[in-house]
């Protein structure tokens, strides 16, 4: 018998030091995520989403189109950046410079929202618009437009029918996946406000 406990409480500290360390993996971004999101203003749970999604916050990974470190950003973007930014220490046209640029936590993140905010303006009064941010960073802006294009005077379209339009595979299943995180990691926190407002505004000694 006492033998069975000690292997319950092993797994069970096991079990919890694996939780920890994967909220401790899955967080330590977030405070560099909320400064670069809040520079550019675009949502941070969004950045944290796709980051999710496209590393699970890895900053040493490279995508297969060469996209590199946490956000997968391309070379092309990030030169981009740089010749758009007066700050940008991006020195000379290399692909060795922009590498090492990208694996840089701080720099990968703050290029990746500079990124989003391009699309954040453009749908800026289109309803879901994070949808159709999603599909432009993923596809590209030219294919997102074509989605998202209807006839002149007709409404915009909705979250599932921009959805519905797209027609890669890979990019469907990215946005949905991502929009499906984010809407749960809002879901979780709004739930959390509420409980706290609940806690504060409750009469002291009350039952």
């Amino acid at each position: 018998m006492k033998r069975l406990i000690v292997i319950i409480l092993t797994l069970l500290l096991l079990a919890c030091g694996v939780y920890f360390l994967d909220q401790y993996w899955i967080h330590r971004y977030d405070s560099l995520i909320a400064s670069e999101a809040a520079r550019y203003h675009v949502d941070p749970d969004l950045v944290w989403s796709i980051i999710y999604e496209e590393t699970y916050f890895s900053p040493w990974k490279k995508g297969r189109n060469d996209e590199i470190g946490l956000m997968q950003v391309t070379p092309a973007v990030a030169h981009e950046w740089a010749a758009e930014t007066t700050t940008a220490p991006l020195q000379q046209n290399t692909v060795v410079d922009t590498a090492t640029l990208l694996r840089q936590p701080e720099r990968n993140i703050q290029i990746g929202c500079w990124y989003l905010e391009k699309f954040s303006e453009e749908y800026r009064d289109m309803p879901g618009r994070e949808a159709r941010m999603l599909a432009a960073y993923n596809a590209g802006d030219s294919r997102a437009s074509e989605w998202n294009r209807v006839e002149s005077g007709a409404r915009p379209l909705t979250e599932p029918e921009f959805i519905a339009r797209i027609d890669i595979p890979s990019t469907r299943a990215y946005v949905t996946s991502i929009l499906d995180r984010y809407h749960r990691v809002k879901s979780s926190k709004s739930r959390a406000q509420t409980r706290a407002s609940l806690s504060v505004s409750k009469p002291f000694g009350s039952g």
